[in-house]
């Protein structure tokens, strides 16, 4: 029997897609790339992956893993060479203990459906991102995913109490934990959160749940000003008592590209402002919370920290604002072709970074280019997107230098969020010492010594 014809027994008829309908399918979550692996291979339990995986060890066959496909850098693109490993059979949510406030998922769940099921118990998953309804569970814990609410709860790996993965060689590794403290001996579930994919394949997990607010309140503010943006962060964290959820901030060239010349929105503020931020608070009291929101608000409205602002008066309202700074298609539409960048550094040296940016961007990627900036700022993250004219290789190549290059000096890292995968990769030196990347190549070729998984990934 061939290796595929041995798979096809492990996982059956349904769990194996070969020849033309490989193609069919997409390879990224615009659609517009077809899949080009020699196959896809999609098992309904970890049991299944691991049989599938040892029967690739032994033949010497590379495999790619595959969540939501949302992903920015190429984590998960295959070649006709590898097999593609698919998780959308493995989308059941096993189990939720409301008292110990913790979910049991397999990989392939969808975040939104992770959020959905701890809605129903009064609970939520500290996790949340734009790409909610379409990224897994999986591919979440394989690029330690943070989005807009890390300032709250933190990143991925902060959410996740437990996992079980698939190791290069099909063994079977469960660290199904469910305690909040457990230190006896290595947490091995880091080895595998935030490591795309490359030491080993997360199929389960135990997720940590926290009690759902009872109260949320939203506002978009117009700032002028970097030193009032930093003096309203500071005074957001301090007056809403530890409410504060989320602070995202848009300068003025994405919010008056995407917010108002893409004709995609109804602007809640006019343009002409240096920066538009949302911040959001959650908390336990509605009356309480609501009163410090307001006066935190007032306070800095009075402060001249803040210029204007509006206060969501609905979930609509919370929505169309939340709209404006998720708006992918908006950005699409309007960018590319260009490159989606993300890093962090510093909140104290985000203005020098951006404005050494703006200087450099004629010269480095032509005249006619353009560069829209937002980010988390709270958590030190900023996303850039950068569209040179014209475009061509050498023009992303001069993207990724102008924003790349100065974050050593500033003390920042070429990815806050959205992993190495491919295209980051000859950057990521930026980052880690020589000494990190030894030991990073240490760690891959004692879990995976044929080199058989997300090959060519990271490093």
């Amino acid at each position: 029997m061939t290796l595929l014809e041995q798979i096809r027994a492990i996982v059956g008829d349904v769990g194996l897609v070969t020849g033309a309908d490989v193609a069919r399918r997409p390879a990224d979550w615009t659609g517009s790339t077809p899949c080009r692996a020699r196959a896809v291979v999609r098992p309904r339990t970890t049991a299944e992956l691991a049989a599938v995986m040892k029967l690739c060890h032994a033949a010497g066959q590379p495999v790619v893993p595959a969540g939501g496909l949302t992903g920015l850098v190429r984590g998960a693109s295959a070649t006709d060479e590898e097999l593609l490993v698919s998780f959308e059979r493995m989308r059941t949510i096993e189990a939720i203990d409301p008292v110990g406030r913790t979910m049991v998922v397999q990989a392939g769940v969808p975040l939104e459906a992770v959020h959905d099921a701890a809605a129903e118990h009064g609970l939520i998953y500290g996790v949340d991102l734009g790409a909610r309804g379409s990224c897994t569970i999986g591919g979440n814990i394989a690029t330690n995913a943070g989005g807009n609410t890390v300032i709250r709860y933190g990143m991925t790996r902060d959410n996740v109490l437990g996992l079980e993965a698939v190791l290069a060689d099909g063994t079977i590794l469960s660290s199904m934990n469910a305690l909040l403290k457990n230190n006896a001996g290595y947490d091995l579930k880091h080895l595998f959160i935030g490591s795309e994919g490359t030491l080993g394949l997360v199929t389960r997990a135990v997720l940590r749940l926290h009690p759902a607010p009872s109260s949320e309140a939203t506002a978009i503010l117009a700032i002028d000003g970097f030193d009032a943006l930093t003096g309203f962060f500071a005074l957001a964290g301090r007056r809403l008592d530890g409410g504060l959820k989320s602070f995202e901030v848009m300068w003025s060239s994405y919010y008056d590209l995407i917010a108002i010349q893409s004709g995609r929105h109804r602007p809640p503020l006019p343009t002409g402002h240096d920066f538009y931020v949302i911040v959001e608070s959650a908390g336990t009291d509605p009356e309480r919370d609501e009163a410090l929101f307001a006066g935190m608000l007032g306070e800095a409205l009075e402060q001249g920290l803040a210029r204007d602002a509006v206060i969501a008066a609905s979930k609509a309202q919370r929505n169309a604002i939340w709209a404006i700074r998720e708006d992918v298609e908006g950005q699409i539409k309007m960018l590319m072709p260009g490159i989606s960048l993300d890093v962090s550094l510093p909140i104290t040296k985000m203005q020098e970074y951006v404005d050494g940016l703006c200087r450099s961007l004629p010269d480095l990627c032509g005249k006619d280019a353009m560069m829209v900036v937002y980010g988390h700022i709270g958590d030190n993250n900023l996303h850039l997107l950068v569209a040179p004219r014209p475009w061509n290789a050498k023009a992303k190549h001069n993207a990724e230098i102008l924003v790349y290059g100065p974050l050593a000096v500033l003390g920042g890292s070429v990815s806050a969020e959205h992993c190495i995968g491919l295209d980051k990769r000859e950057w990521l030196p930026l980052s880690r010492s020589l000494e990190e990347l030894a030991m990073m190549r240490r760690l891959k070729t004692a879990l995976d010594p044929k080199g058989l998984l997300n090959r060519g990934k990271v490093l």
